[in-house]
C-alpha cells in the first residue's frame, strides 16, 4: 500500500500543536520544583515563537507587566525607558504610579480612561527632565505644557490631551486635584509612593541631590514631615487606609 504523500510543513505545524498543549498544561498543573515549571512556561514560549502564534494576540509588556497594546504605548514607553530613568522618579516610579492608580479605581468603582491613565502616569515628571524644565514653572505645570509633543508624534489620541494635562497638573501631593477620575487616582497614587518602604527608599535615593535630601539628617527631616502630612492629602477611601 503507498502511504499517501505527507506535507512535511503541515505535519510538522500540526505536531506543534500538540506539543503547545501539553506544554499548556504542564506549564498550568505541574506540581514539580519551581525550576521545572519555569522550563515548561520558557518551552511554551519558544514553541508559540516557533508556530508564530500570539504576536498579533498578546502585547508587549513593560518590566512591571503593564500590557502596552498600542503602538503609542510602545513608543511612549520606551522614550521613558530611555529618557527619564531617576531613583526616585523615572519608569519604575511611574509604572507603580498607573498600576497602583488602577487598583485604587478598582476599588474606589471608578471608571477611567486607560488611555488618559497610562499617558498622564508614564509622562506626569517629564517636566523635571532635561531639556523640559523651565524656571519659575513648576514641573507639575511644566509636564503638561510639554505633553503634546510628546504624545502627538506617537499616534496618541490627541482628543484626550486636556484630560492627560489635568491629571499631570493634579498629581502631586501639594497639588489643587481636578475633578477628572483620573486625576483623583493618580494623584492618590502618586503621593502613596512617597509613603512606605518605597518612600523611604526615593527619598534617601535624593541625598546631595535634592531640596528634600540635602544630607542624611535632611532626608531622615523630610520623611518624618511626609509621613505626618501626606496621609491627610489623600482622597480616596481606599487610599487612606
Amino acid at each position: 500500500m503507498v502511504r499517501p504523500y505527507a506535507d512535511p510543513v503541515s505535519e510538522s505545524t500540526q505536531n506543534g500543536f500538540h506539543c503547545l498543549r501539553f506544554l499548556r498544561r504542564l506549564a498550568g498543573v505541574t506540581k514539580h520544583p519551581t525550576t521545572l515549571r519555569q522550563l515548561c512556561v520558557a518551552m511554551l514560549l519558544l514553541a508559540q515563537t516557533w508556530l508564530g502564534l500570539g504576536a498579533e494576540t498578546q502585547p508587549a509588556l513593560s518590566a512591571a507587566g503593564i500590557p502596552l497594546d498600542a503602538p503609542w504605548k510602545v513608543a511612549v514607553h520606551d522614550f521613558v525607558r530611555s529618557n527619564l530613568q531617576h531613583s526616585a522618579w523615572g519608569l519604575a516610579h511611574a509604572e507603580r504610579d498607573f498600576l497602583l492608580a488602577q487598583t485604587l479605581a478598582r476599588s474606589e468603582k471608578l471608571t477611567v480612561d486607560e488611555d488618559v491613565l497610562f499617558a498622564a502616569a508614564f509622562l506626569h515628571d517629564v517636566g523635571v527632565f532635561p531639556p523640559y524644565p523651565k524656571e519659575g514653572v513648576d514641573h507639575t505645570e511644566r509636564s503638561a505644557q510639554v505633553a503634546a509633543e510628546i504624545l502627538g508624534p506617537v499616534g496618541f489620541p490627541m482628543d484626550k490631551l486636556a484630560k492627560v494635562q489635568e491629571a499631570m497638573r493634579s498629581h502631586m501631593f501639594y497639588s489643587k486635584v481636578g475633578e477628572s477620575t483620573e486625576a483623583i487616582v493618580l494623584h492618590d497614587a502618586d503621593t502613596l509612593d512617597f509613603l512606605g518602604n518605597i518612600g523611604i527608599a526615593r527619598i534617601l535615593s535624593l541625598t546631595t541631590r535634592h531640596k528634600w535630601a540635602p544630607d542624611m539628617p535632611g532626608a531622615i527631616s523630610t520623611l518624618k514631615k511626609f509621613r505626618h502630612d501626606l496621609p491627610d492629602k489623600l482622597i480616596t477611601k481606599s487610599a487612606q487606609r
